[in-house]
């Protein structure tokens, strides 16, 4: 089987060396790990996890060295405005944190670049938190000029010129002290779907996760700090299919696991079992052939080859993307305009 990029994801946590430690032992043999401060902790609904990036650990697992952020809420729901408020707080909290080190910001220029096609749901977020964020633009302007931007600059296929182009311009006039970029990305796990903030200081590659990748933004290519914040909006097909063939396999594993159950037996109606992810699946081998105990990545494989050499490549947003892209959109620009409130107000 040849080897396809089914790897394909903006989210660190979803990088091939991370998605090796899963269990405790693991996660702890990564975070004694040269090259790579690792530490996961829960904080009310939502989970935390810092990963620190040295030159070592660069070159161990290929990603740029630096500071990586993720906070995930795996029930939240489009309609959980409480799971959502959490997610607005700590990001506010991680922003805080993130940008310490960074001086003169107080009276200082901030630049927010909201990338994406505000044409095209699942990649609207950062035009749409542009949008909202404009909004308080007039509360850092003065007759010495404004301490604050925010800006759309669309993407190359709408103006013809390349973001990262675009973005540099407007810092070589503007001269910000720190630049935001907040972008749509793509995932590798549905589950991660719009329940996950990722944020970074070493900057962005607008489009790397479909496959679209554009010139980096980062503190190397503009000359000052860049922090980047990102939502999952996107999955690839093959993940999705692998995702729900891995559901039917414990399904059917499960039922047979528990045909023999006083529960099952004593069921008149439709009989409800209680699903199990960890059930044996080798009773499904003479139904489905080996494939049942092939691991996700392989099927994602077989299945990203399948559907490339019939030019079925797709991404799948949820369908709830309307609402996700504009619920994003008000927490960041929440978080944001809280945290912008605090270092300018503070004494």
């Amino acid at each position: 089987m040849d080897k396809y990029d089914f790897y394909r994801t903006d989210l660190l946590v979803e990088n091939e060396e991370m998605v090796r430690h899963r269990t405790e032992k693991e996660k702890q043999k990564l975070k004694d790990s040269e090259g790579i401060q690792f530490d996961e902790q829960r904080k009310g609904r939502v989970i935390l996890t810092s990963v620190k990036i040295n030159a070592e650990g660069e070159k161990k697992i290929g990603k740029k060295r630096g500071t990586y952020l993720t906070l995930t809420n795996p029930t939240l729901t489009h309609t959980d405005r409480e799971g959502l408020q959490e997610m607005t707080e700590m990001l506010k909290l991680k922003l805080t944190e993130m940008t310490e080190g960074i001086t003169d910001l107080k009276t200082g220029k901030i630049l927010m670049v909201g990338l994406g096609n505000r044409e095209v749901t699942p990649d609207a977020v950062g035009p749409l938190t542009m949008d909202r964020l404009k909004e308080i633009v007039p509360l850092y302007y003065s007759d010495e000029g404004s301490e604050l931007f925010v800006y759309a600059p669309g993407v190359t296929i709408q103006t013809g010129l390349e973001t990262a182009d675009f973005v540099k311009a407007l810092v070589n006039e503007i001269k910000p002290d720190l630049l935001i970029v907040i972008d749509a990305l793509a995932a590798r796990d549905s589950s991660r779907l719009c329940k996950t903030i990722q944020m970074t200081d070493t900057g962005i590659h607008p489009g790397s996760g479909v496959g679209n990748s554009r010139k980096e933004l980062s503190r190397e290519t503009l000359g000052i700090p860049v922090i980047a914040i990102g939502i999952p909006t996107v999955v690839d097909g093959p993940v999705l299919i692998a995702d729900a063939i891995n559901t039917l396999f414990s399904y059917i594993a499960s039922k047979i696991e528990e045909e023999s159950h006083p529960s099952s037996r004593l069921s008149v109606g439709n009989w409800l079992h209680t699903p199990n992810k960890d059930a044996d699946r080798t009773k499904l081998v003479p139904i489905f052939g080996d494939w049942t105990s092939w691991p996700h990545e392989e099927r994602v494989q077989l299945f990203e080859e399948v559907l490339s050499n019939h030019d079925l490549n797709t991404f799948i947003s949820p369908k709830e993307i309307d609402s996700w892209a504009a619920l994003y959109a008000e927490t960041l620009t929440d978080s944001i305009s809280e945290w912008i409130e605090d270092i300018k107000t503070s004494h």
